[in-house]
């Protein structure tokens, strides 16, 4: 049999397909695309020692081609079956979401590589909703939609079959991976005729905008994709010079020194004709399909995520008091360290070692210290871990921006992660015990490279 491609690869040759698919598609995208590598380009050429920094983690390609993705389902077989098409490229279901506390009737996931080399090759994600049927609030409706949604097929057989022997033969040759490839993009297909009447649109419309998106055309359409800027303001502040509206605010964390986390816009939803069944000509539109641009920071800990959450909400209920949110973040986050050794002295952020073997042949480690010791005194290097991940009111605010102001405003259920992991037909990782694998791993390693036959003892 042929040579069995990694899965990085297929991941990488999926990634590019779909970006071209959706530029084709949304020509805003290419342009948002372009703006965001002027940002990028003019921030390295004005911070050398970031430009110097990010080539040394080899952070400048992967910054080139990081892409996310979002789509929405609404089955539970639609979704495990992405979560195995998806397995063909080296992707697993990382984090649950609950959308429904912030107005949204999904929850969801990200499908995203786990292992540090995977995400150097390519950090593609999809964060991928799931539709909670039992939050459309009238009965007669809420079957209508199980109705409609039992009947349609998103996946082409040639796809299933592909993902069927990708399973049986552990991976793909590069024919077979080509084909798979060709096939999956037709499930993220835009298609403008809806799978109903204009009436039953507007009816789950009136439930919830997101509703309609989801249930009324023949598949999970790719709603947006994001690439990532070293520099998120300067990116919103440039979006109205190339010709795109812009949503208001930056969602996520203030402006900072050291980022963290995930901040996130985007250009506001394409407003699309669509034919719907039984209609003559175009009897209507659909908004769905938007540009976003992130900024990522470094992960948080536990303690750190523990924070966050506080002084978000802080903020949060000063906005509500009348205080503009932006005033509110930036007054209520003065609480959060904003430099790097701060960040790790305090536990508040994850960091992956090195060792400086150089200095540890002019100077010997001492045989006891806490890794902060050993990074003061030059034996170890410490590097922020990236945020890989999403943030649920975040990510809410982008949809709530993008699908209309006749939004629902909240829901009384809370999220059900067993539901979630019972259709998607597997756990989901928890991303900061990821995280902590991550570091506690580049740790074993610095320390065993400074021992040389005398081990170095961390303390606490």
């Amino acid at each position: 049999m042929s040579q069995l491609l990694p899965p990085d690869e297929i991941r990488g040759m999926f990634s590019l397909a779909m970006s071209d698919m959706y530029r084709r598609e949304v020509p805003q995208y290419g342009t948002l695309c372009e703006l965001v590598g002027k940002v990028n380009a003019q921030v390295l050429r004005h911070d050398p020692a970031l430009a110097d920094r990010l080539r040394a983690e080899g952070q400048l390609e992967r910054l080139d081609v990081e892409r996310h993705g979002a789509v929405r389902v609404a089955t539970a077989q639609e979704l495990a079956t992405l979560r195995r098409l998806f397995a063909v490229m080296g992707m697993q279901a990382v984090g649950y979401y609950d959308l429904s506390i912030a107005g949204v009737p999904v929850h969801a996931t990200a499908f995203r590589p786990v292992y540090a080399g995977s995400l150097e090759a390519n950090p593609f994600r999809v964060f991928t909703s799931l539709l909670r049927l039992e939050l459309i609030a009238d009965p007669a409706l809420r079957q209508e939609a199980a109705q409609i949604v039992a009947r349609r097929r998103i996946f082409t057989s040639a796809c299933l079959d592909a993902i069927e022997r990708a399973e049986k033969q552990g991976g793909l040759t590069r024919q077979e991976a080509d084909a798979f490839v060709t096939q999956a993009l037709e499930t993220f297909r835009w298609h403008s005729e809806a799978t109903v009447e204009l009436t039953t649109y507007r009816k789950l419309r009136a439930a919830h905008p997101l509703v309609a998106d989801i249930v009324c055309f023949k598949g999970p359409h790719i709603n947006h994709l994001t690439p990532r800027t070293l520099d998120i303001d300067a990116a919103q502040a440039g979006m109205p010079e190339t010709g795109i509206e812009a949503k208001k605010t930056i969602e996520g964390p203030p402006p900072r020194a050291v980022p963290i986390l995930l901040r996130q816009t985007s250009f506001l939803a394409l407003e699309e004709p669509i034919h719907f069944v039984g209609a003559t000509g175009d009897q209507g539109t659909h908004t769905a399909r938007f540009g976003e641009i992130e900024q990522r920071g470094c992960a948080l800990t536990r303690k750190g995520r523990a924070l966050y959450d506080a002084l978000l909400s802080k903020a949060l209920a000063q906005s509500k008091a009348g205080t503009s949110i932006d005033d509110a973040l930036r007054s209520t986050f003065g609480a959060f360290p904003d430099d790097e050794p701060s960040l790790r002295q305090a536990g508040l952020a994850f960091f992956t070692y090195e060792a400086d073997v150089r200095r540890a042949e002019q100077v010997a480690p001492p045989t006891e210290a806490s890794v902060n010791q050993l990074v003061e005194g030059g034996w170890l290097r410490a590097k922020a871990v990236t945020y890989e991940d999403f943030l649920p009111v975040s990510a809410a605010g982008i949809f709530r921006s993008n699908l209309g102001g006749d939004a629902q405003a909240g829901y009384q259920d809370e999220g059900n992660r067993e539901a979630f992991e019972s259709a998607l037909g597997a756990g989901v990782l928890d991303e900061i015990d990821l995280y902590q694998q991550l570091s506690d791993a580049s740790l074993r390693t610095a320390l065993a490279a400074l021992s040389s036959g005398r081990p170095v003892q961390v303390t606490a």
